[in-house]
This record gives C-alpha cells, structure tokens and sequence, in this order.
C-alpha cells in the first residue's frame, strides 16, 4: 500500500520521457550550436546513462543516494557544458540548456529518497550550475529555479507525510492484531482454565478441610489470571495456541470450508439443553460456525454458572438469508440490567470476550437482555458470506 512505489515509478517515467524531449529539440537545432557534434556526444551520454539507470529510479531501495549524485554531476555537467558548446548570442537569449527539463527529474529523485530538504539542496545546486550557464542572473533562470524548487520541496514534503503515515498506521495494525490476540487467548482462557479454577474453588468450599486451602489457592489463581488476560495485552503468543477444550477456534474444521453448524450446537444437546434447528444444513465457514459454536458453549457456561445445574436451557438456530441467528434461553432467575458492566470491569470476561468478542470479530452481533426472575436471553447474528446467501435464498425458496 506504500505511496512510494508508484511515486518512484512515475520519476522514471519522467526521466525517459524528459530524455526523448531533449533529443526530439537538440534535433531541433543542433545546426545553430557552435560545437554541434560534442553537443551529440553528450546527448550519447545522456541518453546510455538515462538507460542504464532507469531500473534504478524504480524503488528507494535500488535508488542510492551514490547513484542521485552521479545523476546530479550529469545534470550539472550537462547545463554547464551548454555554454561551451552552444552559440554565446543563443546563451545570452536564454536558450534552453543540453538537458533542459530533465535536470527536474534528479531534483525529484532527491525528494522521493530523502525528503523536501534534500531536494532543496539539489535544487540549489542545479540553479547554481543555471546561474553560471547563463553567466548572470536573469528573470528566466530565477523564474526556472523557483520552480524546480517548489516542485521539489512538495513532492518531498508529500513523501515524508506519507511515510509517517504508513508508520502511524503499521503501528496501528500491529496494535489492533496484538489487541484481538489478547481478546481471543482471553475468550479460550475464559472457556477452560478459569471455569475450572472457579470449579475447584467452589467445590474446595464444599468439601472443607485440606480441599478449602486448595479451593482457596485456585481462587486467588483464577483472580489474577483475570487480571492479566483483560489489562494486559499478551502480545506475542503463537497463533491458535488456545487452551480451551471441547470445541475453540484451536481445534475445528477447516476454516476455508462450510460446515454445518447444526452439527456442532448439537453437541449440546442433552437433558437440560434443548436444540432447535432447520432441517436443512445451516452452512457457514468452518471458523465461524467454530466461533459460535464456542460462543454458544459459553452461554451455557453461564446458565450453569448462574442459573444452576437444574436450570433449562433452549438453542433455537435461524437460517435467514443474509445471516444466522442463534438465540441461547434459559430459565433461570435472570439479573439486573448493570450486572453485564459490574461483570465486564470485575476481569468476567464470559459475555463481553467469549460472546460478544467472538461475535464481533466474526462482523456480527451479541445482544443479551434478561429481566429479573425471567431468565436471560442471549441472541447472537453472524452475516452470511455473499456467495452464502444466494444459496440460502434457493434453500429458503
């Protein structure tokens, strides 16, 4: 996406182009200078030199600061020689140097490679050698100057807004990649370590004596442990290194691959959970129908939690045509509307990690709503790929 590369391109471009300009108008009246033939002798040079660098003046990277400066000494030599072998009464009227506006093209390499300041000092330098080309300083060559210069500073100045630009935004992304790493290492750390110290604390308790102490140690476990995986970003950890059981972004079917998400919402399925679904296969990418499978998981997670082991819950699954709606109930004793941001800032990460951020990363949604003494009410939408859903439209019709 760098603005460079394109930048680098058109200067050769403009190089070739300033080429054949120079030799189509040394053509033109190589019959009026005093030296014609050294004047074709530089146009030789010029032309070889051009050439030969053109593959150069492609990237900053084959572009050398060595290389500008041989290309500057042959613009320079090339408007300094003008004088010698050019006619005096032509020189004196402002006729146009041996490589006329090509000398630009340097000045712009400078500023692609380093900046409006470097193209400044070419500039100056190449107005310089104008300067004594013409033998003293005129209206024309002042009015050349400044605009060699404009031109040059502009462009440079362009290139280092647009290379600290494309640091800003590297650092961004990387930001954004380390920040979903710590979420999803969150969301699988939620669905198995931290539900099984919070089990054995809470059974510890029950149990009392030598198996209080350990319930106790797990629980101080399980409260750094949510310390660490919502404020501190875990950049770093190899991708897909979940440590979730059961079903998790780590172990599924192939991402690039529809899978039939009825097949894994109703691993569910049992005495206390009821699953409902289409007769017909509910097909999404292997990843996503991973994610939310494991988003349903964890929504059953916290009516087991909270709502108890006798509690029932219902997975009701919807194939509509631009996504898929799946809505976890259960009926148990519900909570109130601030428990979800008491929860969030407590270091629970069930509902706004292992749901919603699952859901979120997928481009999709997680609502819960819950009244109190009425049970609670996840409803989770994922969209359907584009391709996914004319499919759908003929499933539906």
């Amino acid at each position: 996406m760098s603005v460079e590369l394109p930048l680098w391109r058109a200067i050769s471009l403009f190089r070739l182009l300033t080429l054949g300009y120079a030799l189509i108008r040394y053509l033109a009246v190589y019959h009026s200078y005093a030296h014609p033939v050294a004047g074709w002798l530089f146009m030789g040079v010029l032309t070889v030199w051009t050439l030969a660098t053109a593959r150069s003046f492609l990237s900053a990277e084959r572009c050398g600061r060595l290389l500008l400066a041989a290309d500057l000494t042959v613009a320079v030599t090339g408007i300094v020689l003008t004088r010698v072998f050019d006619d005096p009464a032509r020189v004196l009227a402002g006729e146009a140097t041996l490589p006329t506006i090509w000398a630009a093209g340097t000045v712009l390499g400078f500023a692609a490679k380093g900046g409006w300041r470097t193209a400044a000092l070419a500039g100056a330098v190449v107005g310089a050698a104008d300067i004594v080309e013409r033998g003293a300083v005129t209206t024309g060559n002042v009015h050349n100057i400044v605009l060699l210069l404009v031109a040059g500073c502009a462009i440079g100045y362009v290139v280092e807004l647009a290379r600290a630009s494309e640091t800003a935004l590297a650092r961004a992304l990387q930001l954004e990649a380390a920040t979903r790493e710590r979420e999803r290492l969150a969301r699988d750390i939620h669905d198995g370590v931290l539900q099984v110290l919070a089990m054995v604390q809470r059974r510890g308790t029950e149990l009392g004596g030598e198996a209080a102490e350990i319930g106790r140690m797990a629980g101080e476990q399980e409260a750094a442990l949510r310390d660490l995986v919502s404020g501190v970003p875990l950049a770093g950890a190899p991708p897909g290194a979940g440590v979730a059981g059961g079903v998790g972004p780590a172990a599924g079917p192939d991402p690039a691959a529809p899978h039939d998400l009825r097949a894994l919402v109703g691993r569910y399925a049992d005495a206390r959970v009821t699953v409902s679904a289409p007769g017909t296969p509910v097909l999404l990418p292997g990843r996503a129908a991973v994610e939310v499978a494991a988003a349903v998981g964890a929504a059953l997670d916290n009516v087991r939690i909270h709502a108890g082991e006798a509690a029932h819950a219902w997975i009701l699954v919807e194939d509509e045509p631009g996504e898929v709606l799946v809505s976890v109930r259960d009926d148990g004793p519900g909570f109130p509307p601030e428990r979800l941001g008491d929860a969030e800032r407590e270091g629970r990460l069930g509902v706004a990690q292992s749901i919603r951020g699952r859901l979120r990363d997928l481009g999709g949604s997680a609502e819960v709503s819950s009244v109190p003494g009425q049970g609670v009410e996840v409803e989770m939408r994922v969209p359907r790929p584009r391709g996914e859903q004319g499919r759908a439209d003929r499933r539906g019709g």
